[in-house]
């Protein structure tokens, strides 16, 4: 049996994404941001309303970061998602995260994220208002690393679910991309 249910972009799981941006007086500032993806094998694409704070800034520097939210960051995260920077311009004092500047952009790093993107602005769909990042530089914590390789099982990224709104973390390896399929070759 099947249940037809309303059209919704299903699409599991959905990455929790923290974006970074600087104001015009270098103010860090952070949002959370669950319609993000891949694009391209270097690049993202992030959906953010023009009426944030994040998107005029990204606007204005052409720069931002994008911080996977793993367990550890889950509660801050969520907090910068529910707190406008346009409302509330303190907010990051709340989360007690670390704020370095990026050696290769003009956007913050926040530390306690052990994944983070640093992306310059590749293009903009206003209409849809779609931003395109090109990454141009991956910090990343040692701590989730394995022979150079960020490690699923070190790493304990959370994925949203945009139907109940809850989080989940991942779940262990099950198996190899492009070797499973050569068992029905």
């Amino acid at each position: 049996m099947r249940t037809n249910l309303k059209p919704k972009a299903y699409i599991y799981p959905l990455p929790v994404l923290v974006i970074g941006t600087y104001d015009a007086n270098d103010v860090p500032n952070a949002m959370t941001a669950a319609w993000g993806c891949v694009c391209d094998r270097t690049k993202v694409s992030i959906i953010i309303d023009m009426n944030h704070k994040t998107a005029k800034n990204i606007l204005r520097t052409k720069e931002f970061t994008v911080a996977i939210t793993d367990l550890k960051t889950m509660v801050e995260a969520d907090f910068v998602g529910i707190v406008s920077g346009n409302d509330y311009p303190n907010k990051l004092e709340k989360t007690n995260w670390t704020v370095t500047k990026s050696n290769n952009i003009n956007a913050p790093i926040f530390v306690e994220f052990p994944l983070v993107l640093e992306c310059k602005l590749d293009s903009i769909d206003l209409d849809k208002e779609m931003f395109i990042g090109e990454v141009i530089n991956v910090s990343c914590d040692d701590s989730i690393l394995t022979n150079g390789h960020v490690d699923l099982t070190k790493f304990n990224p959370i994925c949203y679910d945009t139907d109940t709104h809850g989080y989940y973390t991942l779940g262990k390896r099950v198996g190899d991309a492009f070797t499973e399929g050569e068992k029905i070759k």
